[in-house]
């Protein structure tokens, strides 16, 4: 096996260690690196074609990112307990990765690349996100791919004091207002480098707006800058490691050999010439139309007209000539731009597009909103439900569930185009889990609004910037289901075009800008704070000052959005709607969710049945939860009542008599509900009256589940148990209970028994002394039934007698083993 080759630095400001280690693992890659911070290891390999397929005209780079359930100690929850499609998180890991890199292969390089990272350790301390992204760049620095790297990545934690803190652990996010992670190229080879952004993504916390109302600095724009600034430190750190280790690499194996490759060009100069000098005016006149369809259906007149003035001059080069006009269209939307400060759709650079917004567009929905700007339309709709509709997380990281979730969907027909619909996309995915970032620091926690919540963002016309109006109208969609957000959160998708040295920062960029533009930045906020931000750029990385400028810009836009946004509902509903369900939550010792449940959750299962609403227990360790949900509020309330009544139930009083309902039967007495959440028992001994004052061999002969009784207290001891006698005999008792016994066979005078009297026989008997409730005892009954049978048993007899035949598990009484 070859010898590893390995460097490692310290990363600054912490405890921890970045190291890269190549030439163990992977050897058949054409560039293999395992990667490692605390212990969480990774393995990034990257690979490529070495031809281009035949009709590729775009760059086909693919990124993956393989979570091994091993790698945190679990076997996968699904039914094969196998990896199966990415997660999310995985998803959101590989578009990290993809768009830092994308923009750093050479133009017209065009051979398929496919970079994998496989995750081998996750110690739920050390997040592998950021870390693929550096393990990435430094297998292709060793690929011999052309690359031009290496690209340095970091996140940025901002604590509740003010400090940013450089690859925070999963425990320092969480205590985190804010996290940025920043990727970036070096200007140049020095160690003084500075670093050009190339890739951002933000947001705040869960617990972001708890820690700003307790006093922490909120992270606004001015913040933000600064957090880039600080980011480039470790980035910086990041770079020169990976050169250290290329250097070492080819110090021992020699110089590293770019792969031969031929640079795709999509025309020929000379097309390219005819092209512009024949297009130029019909494509400038088509440009000024400002409505998307009509200037669609402009520019594709103008190419028809450039394609057939040319169809003779370059025969059989169609392909090119259409290219050719793409490639002008871009120049010339873009020197109008810079130039002129006039867009395609006629608007300024700082001018946002008309905008509307409304609710309640729907009756069953909990909550929508349909949120417009300029011809990008997106509907909104927000879904409440009980707390175990959460969404279970089968990841290798600390979070296992969140209840929270937010999906984006992006149909064909958004664009006016047909095409396939097989579920979410990565793009929709990314766009979904964005919008989620920007709301989540605002949606109220569980404590103080015990719903799960889910919003589905409908794209139904698309011309720029789905995602940030997607944050915008689940915003209203949100309040409208009555959930009290901290503060409306509107987002808006930044452009930019740099040509000449002179950068040009968008507001509200169109589609067309967005795929000519240099850049497109997100940037999603309330009145006074971010929330979530992402940065792409197709250029080499930009100054800090430029995205500092582009940060002020988005604001002044993101508060004229707020202002329409309350113009449609300017505050969270104060109620749900009726369609939803109506949730209360209540703590409760943690010594007492066992009463609550009952044994085989008994008692939670009839609580349920006779209320109709839907109950759920939960506990950290410390406090029990019960939350109670129903669409009908009545329901809830009474379930709160008698949940209330078990936790705290009211006291019998000795003496009382209560009207009851038998709730348990066991072999030595009845259980009888006389107060909510208080039960009592009244023993087989006191049960004669029901048979005519016979004696009772099983309960069942005399009472059943549910029947109504009249009952009387007649002890509490000292830990609260409640002994129970007859306060009166219910009319037929006695009769029932001789019916059931006669037909059963098991009394005293069926006919089963051998040496007894016959069927028919009457027997004198003593007439017992009545009992204290007027019904004759027991004991005098048992005695004088024996003493007539069987004569003076001598002293003591009876309470022997008395003390077996109640046991329940005894030998049988002597009496009856004397008739058999």
């Amino acid at each position: 096996m070859a010898d590893a080759i390995s460097v490692s630095g310290p990363i600054s400001g912490t405890d921890r260690t970045l190291t890269f280690e190549t030439g163990k693992l992977a050897q058949l890659a054409d560039g293999a690196v395992l990667a490692r911070i605390g212990d969480t290891v990774l393995l990034a390999t990257a690979t490529a074609a070495r031809s281009v397929r035949e009709g590729t005209d775009f760059f086909p780079l693919t990124v993956d990112i393989e979570e091994r359930a091993y790698a945190a100690g679990k076997i996968p929850g699904s039914f094969f307990r196998r990896e199966g499609k990415s997660s999310d998180q995985a998803i959101l890991t590989c578009r990290l990765i993809d768009r830092p890199l994308r923009p750093s292969f050479p133009s017209g390089f065009r051979n398929e690349v496919h970079v994998v990272g496989t995750i081998f350790g996750a110690d739920q301390v050390n997040p592998h996100d950021v870390l693929a992204i550096n393990a990435s760049s430094a297998a292709l620095m060793l690929s011999g791919i052309p690359f031009d790297g290496p690209i340095g990545a970091v996140r940025v934690a901002y604590s509740v004091d003010g400090t940013w803190i450089p690859h925070p652990t999963f425990e320092e996010g969480d205590a985190a207002t804010f996290e940025l992670v920043v990727a970036g190229r070096a200007v140049d080879d020095t160690s003084e480098t500075d670093i050009a952004i190339m890739m951002v993504e933000a947001g705040g916390t869960e617990h972001s707006w708890d820690y700003y109302e307790a006093g922490a600095p909120k992270v606004t724009e001015e913040v933000l800058a600064e957090g880039l600034e600080a980011a480039k430190t470790w980035i910086r750190e990041s770079i020169i490691l990976q050169r250290q280790l290329v250097a070492d690499v080819v110090a021992a194996h020699g110089p590293i050999e770019t792969m031969a490759f031929t640079t795709q060009t999509d025309y020929a100069e000379d097309v390219w010439t005819r092209v512009q000098a024949v297009g130029t005016d019909p494509i400038a006149k088509a440009n000024l139309v400002t409505a998307k369809a009509e200037r669609n259906e402009a520019l594709d007149a103008a190419g028809k007209e450039i394609q057939a003035a040319l169809a003779d001059e370059f025969e059989g080069r169609a392909g090119e000539i259409k290219a050719a006009i793409r490639s002008l269209t871009k120049k010339l939307v873009r020197k109008r731009i810079v130039e002129d400060g006039v867009r395609v759709d006629g608007r300024g650079t700082a001018d946002i597009r008309p905008l509307s917004a409304e609710i309640d567009l729907f009756p069953t929905a909990h909550g929508s909103a349909l949120f417009q700007r300029g011809e990008t339309q997106v509907l909104n709709v927000t879904t409440l439900g009980m707390p175990r509709m959460a969404q279970m997380l089968d990841t290798i990281t600390p979070v296992d569930s969140k209840r929270y979730m937010h999906h984006y969907n992006f149909p064909p027909f958004s664009t006016g185009e047909t095409g396939f619909m097989r579920g979410p996309k990565r793009r929709e995915i990314g766009h979904g889990l964005l919008a989620e970032r920007a709301l989540l620091p605002v949606v109220p926690s569980a404590e103080e609004f015990p719903y799960t919540l889910r919003v589905v963002s409908d794209v139904l016309a698309s011309n720029g910037s789905t995602s940030m109006a997607s944050v915008c109208g689940s915003t209203l969609s949100l309040m409208a289901a009555g959930v009290p957000l901290k503060a409306a959160v509107a987002g808006i998708a930044m452009g930019l075009v740099y040509d000449e040295g002179t950068y040009v920062t968008l507001t509200d960029i169109l589609g067309s800008e967005d795929a000519f533009g240099d850049m497109d930045f997100k940037v999603a906020g309330t009145a006074d704070a971010v929330t979530a931000l992402q940065l792409d750029t197709k250029i080499a990385g930009l100054p800090a000052d430029v995205l500092a400028k582009a940060l002020l810009q988005a604001k002044e836009a993101r508060l004229t959005i707020l202002g329409v946004m309350a113009g449609a509902i300017a505050e969270p509903r104060d109620h749900v709607a009726n369609s939803a369900p109506k949730i209360v939550s209540m703590e409760i010792p943690i010594d007492k969710i066992g009463e609550v449940i009952g044994p085989k959750g008994k008692v939670i299962n009839t609580l349920q049945q006779e209320t109709g609403a839907d109950i759920a227990v939960d506990d950290d360790g410390m406090v029990g939860t019960v939350t109670i949900g129903a669409k009908d509020g009545n329901a809830v309330e009474e379930a709160r009542r008698r949940i209330s009544l078990i936790l705290d139930p009211p006291t019998a009083d000795v003496g009382a008599v209560y009207a009851g309902k038998v709730v348990n039967i066991t072999k030595f007495g009845a259980f009888v509900n006389v107060l909510p959440g208080r039960d009592g028992l009244l023993h087989i001994s006191k049960l004669s009256p029901l048979a005519g004052g016979k004696r009772i061999n099983n309960v069942e002969d005399v009472l059943t589940l549910g029947q109504p009784i009249e009952v009387r207290v007649d002890d509490i001891d000292p830990q609260g148990k409640v002994s129970l006698s007859l306060a009166s005999v219910p009319e037929g008792s006695a009769d029932n209970a001789a019916s059931a016994s006669s037909g059963n066979g098991g009394g005293r005078n069926s006919g089963g028994g051998g040496g007894g009297r016959s069927n028919g026989e009457a027997a004198e008997r003593p007439t017992p002394a009545p009992a204290a409730n007027g019904a004759p005892s027991f004991e005098d009954a048992f005695e004088a039934e024996l003493v007539s049978e069987l004569g003076d048993l001598g002293p003591g007899a009876v309470e022997a007698e008395g003390r077996s035949s109640s046991s329940g598990g005894g030998r049988p009484p002597r009496g009856r083993s004397r008739r058999r």
